[in-house]
């Protein structure tokens, strides 16, 4: 896992519209955008370039192994989003 959405996105969608890898979700147009508190990004599907984490108005993307102590588990709740949408 490259980066890490926490929870003080406010799902400007910002980071997905500039993604390269089309990694960021749910999609406005898609299903669960609208109950999602939040958007993630798929560890297989991230790039690892970071442009989403410069371009987030909110500071809400990390890398993973620099998560403030206090948000560590997003990285659990991110990872689990995807398994999740897999069930």
């Amino acid at each position: 896992m490259a980066y890490v959405i926490v929870d003080t996105c406010v799902k400007d969608m910002l980071c997905a519209d500039i993604c390269p890898s089309d990694a960021i979700h749910p999609l406005k147009s898609g299903a669960g955008f609208e109950s999602s508190p939040q958007l993630y990004i798929n560890p297989d599907l991230c790039a690892d370039c970071g442009a989403c984490a410069s371009e987030c108005p909110t500071h809400s993307i990390f890398p993973h192994l620099g998560l403030p102590p206090d948000k560590k588990n997003f990285a659990k709740i991110n990872y689990a989003h995807f398994l999740d949408a897999e069930e």
